[in-house]
Formats: C-alpha cells, sequence, structure tokens
C-alpha cells in the first residue's frame, strides 16, 4: 500500500476545521451569542483587559485568579475586532486550536507506528465527538490540547533523537512547551514530574530517561518563571500557577461535596474573610486573595483528614464521574447525546486500554500517549471531576487505537495475500 501523501492529510484538517467551524456557530446560536460556563465569562474579561493594556486582575482582588495564557491567546481577537468582539470568534480559533491538536495526533500515530496509523489516528480525532466539543467552548480545553501534543511530540523526537544535542534541544523545548500549556491549563503543572518518574520506575534506558526529564523540567521553569515572580510581588510568597488551588480543592472535599463542581461556598468564605481579615499598610496587593486561598485550603484539607472514609467514597464517585459512558449533567443527557458518546467513546477508551497493554514495554514515548489519562485521573479523584477533564487524555488514547486498528489491519492483509498466494 502506497504510504499517505499531505493531501491525504490536507483533507483530514480540512473536515477538522469544517466540524468545528459548523459546532462553533451551532452552539453560539444554541446559548444566544453568551457564555454558559463561568469560567468562560472569566477568560474572556481577563482577554478584554490584555488587549487593552489594563492590569491583568478579575475582579477586586483576583490579581492571581487565572493562568495568563489562555486571555493573552484570545486578546488579539479585541485587537483586531474592538473591545465588543462576539464570543463566536472565540470559538472560531478555538476551533482552530481543535484542528491544530488533529494534526498533533497524525504526528504521534505517525512517529510511533506508521504513516497510514497515523493518518487513521487524525480521522479519528477528527470527528470525535468529544474533541470537537472542547474545541469550541470558550474553555482552556481548546488551547491546551494542541500544547499538550506538542510537548509529547518534542517528548518523543527528543527520546528518539540520535544525537544528544538534538536531544537535549527536544527535551528543554517539551519543557519549555509544558509550561506554556501550564499557564493555558494550571492543572498540568505536575505531569512533567509525573512523567519523568514514570520513566524511572517504568522504562529503559532510565539513565537517558532522567538526564531528559531533568532539561524538560528546566524547560517548565524557565517558562513558568516570569509568572512566578509577578506572583511573589503580588503576595510575597511562592505561588506555583493561580490562587484557585483552594477554591477547587473545597469544591472536591467539603461536607457537602458530590463529586460534581458547585461553587457556591466562596461567597461565604469571602465574607468571612472579610469579617476576620486584618489588612496592614504594607500588604501586598494580592494579600487578601492569597490569604482567602490559604484558608479555603486549609479547610478543605482539615475536612479530608477527619473524614477519610467518605474521601475514599468520593474518590470513587469522582472516578465514575469521569469516565462515565455518557454525560452526568441531565442537561447535556439526551439519548442521542448518550448514544452518540457512547459509541464514539467506548470503543476509543477500550482499544487505546489494548494498545497501552501492547506498548508497555517500548518505551516512555508510548507511555506518553497514555500517561495523561493517569496523571488527569489521579489528579480528579481528589478535585471535582467530569467527562470534560478526559477529553485531553483522550486524544492520546486515540494514537494507540489506531496502532491497534492498523495492526489488525496489517495481519488481514497478509492473511489474505497467505491465503492467495497458497
Amino acid at each position: 500500500m502506497k504510504t499517505p501523501t499531505a493531501k491525504h492529510l490536507a483533507i483530514v484538517l480540512l473536515l477538522a476545521l469544517i466540524l468545528r467551524l459548523l459546532a462553533a456557530w451551532g452552539w453560539h446560536a444554541r446559548v444566544d451569542g453568551g457564555f454558559r460556563f463561568g469560567d468562560s465569562v472569566s477568560y474572556w474579561h481577563l482577554a478584554r483587559e490584555v488587549a487593552a493594556g489594563e492590569p491583568y486582575r478579575y475582579g477586586e482582588d483576583g490579581w492571581i485568579f487565572r493562568t495568563p495564557g489562555y486571555p493573552m491567546l484570545l486578546a488579539p481577537i479585541f485587537w483586531i475586532v474592538g473591545p465588543e468582539a462576539s464570543g463566536i470568534w472565540g470559538r472560531i480559533l478555538g476551533a482552530v486550536f481543535g484542528t491544530a491538536s488533529v494534526a498533533g495526533v497524525w504526528w504521534l500515530g505517525r512517529r510511533l507506528f506508521n504513516p497510514w496509523a497515523g493518518l487513521l489516528a487524525a480521522s479519528i480525532a477528527a470527528v470525535y465527538p468529544g474533541a470537537i466539543v472542547t474545541s469550541v467552548l470558550i474553555l482552556s480545553e481548546a488551547p491546551f490540547c494542541p500544547l499538550m501534543l506538542a510537548q509529547l511530540a518534542l517528548w518523543v523526537s527528543a527520546l528518539q533523537s540520535a544525537s544528544m544535542k538534538r536531544s537535549g534541544v527536544f527535551a528543554f523545548s517539551a519543557g519549555l512547551v509544558g509550561g506554556m500549556a501550564t499557564l493555558v491549563r494550571p492543572s498540568w503543572l505536575l505531569f512533567t514530574p509525573f512523567a519523568v518518574a514514570a520513566g524511572l520506575l517504568f522504562a529503559e534506558p532510565r539513565r537517558r530517561n532522567l538526564a531528559i526529564g531533568v532539561l524538560a523540567l528546566l524547560g517548565v521553569a524557565a517558562a513558568m518563571a516570569p509568572w512566578w515572580i509577578r506572583n511573589a510581588q503580588l503576595t510575597g510568597h511562592f505561588v506555583a500557577t493561580s490562587l484557585q488551588v483552594g477554591a477547587s480543592l473545597y469544591d472536591g472535599l467539603n461536607p457537602r461535596a458530590t463529586g460534581a463542581s458547585d461553587m457556591e461556598f466562596v461567597g461565604s468564605f469571602v465574607k468571612e474573610e472579610r469579617r476576620t481579615d486584618r489588612r496592614q499598610p504594607g500588604d501586598r496587593p494580592a494579600s487578601f486573595e492569597y490569604r482567602l486561598d490559604r484558608r479555603m485550603l486549609e479547610a478543605a484539607t482539615r475536612w479530608a483528614r477527619e473524614h477519610p472514609g467518605r474521601v475514599a467514597e468520593l474518590a470513587f464517585v469522582k472516578l465514575m464521574r469521569m469516565w462515565n459512558v455518557w454525560p452526568n449533567e441531565a442537561s447535556l443527557s439526551s439519548w442521542p447525546v448518550r448514544i452518540v458518546i457512547l459509541v464514539s467513546y467506548l470503543p476509543v477508551l477500550l482499544l487505546g486500554v489494548v494498545g497501552a497493554v501492547r506498548t508497555v514495554r517500548c518505551g516512555l514515548p508510548y507511555l506518553l500517549c497514555w500517561l495523561p489519562a493517569v496523571y488527569f485521573t489521579c489528579l480528579h479523584v481528589v478535585f471535582v471531576s467530569s467527562i470534560r477533564y478526559r477529553q485531553p487524555a483522550m486524544l492520546g488514547l486515540i494514537v494507540l487505537a489506531a496502532g491497534v486498528i492498523w495492526e489488525a489491519f496489517e495481519k488481514r492483509e497478509f492473511l489474505i495475500r497467505f491465503r492467495q498466494g497458497g
């Protein structure tokens, strides 16, 4: 069979873009041009502030409310269209990011298996409903996914490079991109050390994996350093990502926790902190925000220590919510939606697991395709959970699933030729 050409890839990418643009227009019409999610409102507001050259702040005290990656990517919309730009432009940009993710899936499939497996992986990602939906919501998953895949691709290049110099450049670049991905989606912060540890424990050669991992970690630190310096200047403390960690943790670990997100408690914490807070003349701008975050963080950890049984029960509930075969929210659980998600998600998951098992001894490049699924699972059995949080990880599983499908196809072709020859 002939090797697929650039034309084949272009057709798949064009299909991916068209589907995402149609979804963008459809969703924009469904929400009457507004935003369904509170997170979207904050990203859009901060992007407008960045474009206008205003201080990077959300509300009165939200100096470190969001990491700046996604708002900075949205900001050019306001430079080009104007301060009253419609949200459809953010969704169109998300469609472009989603198409870039399809290209990333193609690259990984091609590099780890063969060109046809790469094209098959891209084709699956192009039409996969979860990938389409996350591309057109004004949420951080849209730009995060291509950055995540770029980090994995650069890491694979570092591991497979014959030249130590090129390997080092790829490794440091992987870290830089990983830092950028973290500035878009803060929950990615610990993935690089997590993957380095996995490479040391489960893959050979360990010394080379360690060297590449250290350079990747340095790259992450280099990308994050300006944000860290700014946060230290605003709070007087080291803040790795944002000051929403306490709220996010309490959202997942509190007396009323169900595994789903419900941030109504924030208002009561703000009132309590304002009532007891004693601002000092020398307080830094984000001191109140920092103390509020600590208050919620301490409340969550204290409750978790006092209720270990409930924490374990919630962890199981969150695990089931994340890997559910259809949406957990009733408003998104009509039977047509359930069937579409079931018939698209379950085969990819099962084939991805088969691919992970088959390649587990093939080295860290293959482990990197399913480590995001493990990482996000570990994270969200602690914090809140929904099928939204598995969507980036599904892209790596699509690569492995495509490898399994193509291997089965090649075996079938071989048997047909063998029988014909016999």
